[in-house]
């Protein structure tokens, strides 16, 4: 496995810059966003598509820093009832799929976008419980009418480029648990997945060990977020987990996202590796900083030096003892 990291918080540095930094704390792949929530920074989807020199200057800078490219990121939401934002959003997801397969990146990491309630709908709507019955019906509209043709294109767009769609499960979005990740892989094809981003399941009250088998036995991790989540129970208690209360307002959130190792131990980070690794995902484990407790260097670091402790550099051996 090795230790990546979405560089988004490095936006201020250079992309040479950003890369010596990374190769020097430890860390072996970078996911760069091209477009959507994590910006292009690092990456100019416009400058570097159907651009052979361009790409060329990429690959030359990765292998001097002795990094690969785990993934391409465009988080956004395709599923927009308004029209214009929908559009930018599937743009941004269709060239980012056809960019991944010009630099031979296997993996695009995004949302899978939130629809309105109806069609007559101007705001995208979660849906959270089946009753009163209205919800129910407009979960069903948001599946049926809306998310699954759309995914069927996108899933054949991105067979046609080789090229896996990396889906995080996140509230606020359709698919925002492993179900639902499930559900829309089955009806769509291989190439529609899992971004396995445990930080916005631990607030939700899901095993992570039991996400990753639930989701591994079904072939349907593409790639991995590293990043913890803290629940702070003495606010949970009071208010529950679904909290509105802005994340800068840290000292009344029921929970925050947090640098590895300080939601869950370095025990922990050592079973979701061991975990993955019996479902047969032995790729890069992401680290996704948005730990406002801390700087983006300094929460980078200290993730690296817990996932550098849990992480498997070799191969399995032969299992002598069971002969």
């Amino acid at each position: 496995m090795d230790i990546g990291v979405l560089t988004v918080p490095l936006g201020g540095q250079s992309r040479e810059e950003a890369f010596s930094y990374l190769t020097d704390i430890g860390v072996g792949a970078v996911e760069l966003g091209c477009g959507g929530y994590p910006g292009n920074d690092h990456l100019p989807r416009e400058e570097f598509l159907d651009d052979e020199t361009a790409q060329s200057e990429l690959h030359n800078l990765l292998d001097e820093h002795d990094l690969r490219i785990s993934a391409l990121a465009t988080h956004n939401n395709p599923l927009h009832p308004d029209d214009t934002r929908a559009e930018e959003a599937d743009t941004e997801l269709r060239e980012a799929i056809e960019l991944a397969d010009e630099l031979d990146v296997g993996v695009v990491t995004c949302f899978s976008g939130l629809p309105a309630g109806g069609p007559n709908d101007e705001v995208p709507n979660w849906i959270t419980a089946p009753w009163p019955t209205e919800h129910a019906d407009a979960h069903k509209y948001q599946w049926e009418e809306v998310a699954i043709p759309y995914w069927r294109e996108i899933a054949d767009h991105a067979a046609e480029h080789g090229v896996d769609v990396a889906i995080e499960m996140h509230p606020n979005m359709l698919v925002y648990e492993p179900h639902g990740m499930v559900r829309l892989r089955e009806e769509t094809n291989e190439h529609i997945g899992a971004n396995f981003d445990p930080s916005h399941l631990y607030w939700q009250g899901i095993s992570i060990t039991d996400a990753i088998r639930y989701l591994g036995e079904r072939d349907a991790i593409h790639h991995v977020h590293a990043k913890d989540t803290k629940v702070y129970e003495e606010q949970a208690r009071e208010k529950g987990v679904l909290d509105t209360t802005p994340y800068t307002d840290e000292p009344n959130r029921s929970w925050l996202f947090r640098s590895i190792g300080y939601g869950h131990g370095e025990s922990h980070w050592k079973d979701v590796v061991s975990t993955l690794r019996m479902v047969g995902y032995d790729d890069v484990l992401s680290i996704e900083h948005e730990d406002s407790l801390t700087s983006a260097n300094e929460g980078l670091e200290k993730a690296v030096d817990v996932l550098d402790r849990a992480v498997f550099e070799t191969t399995p051996g032969e299992a002598y003892w069971a002969e």
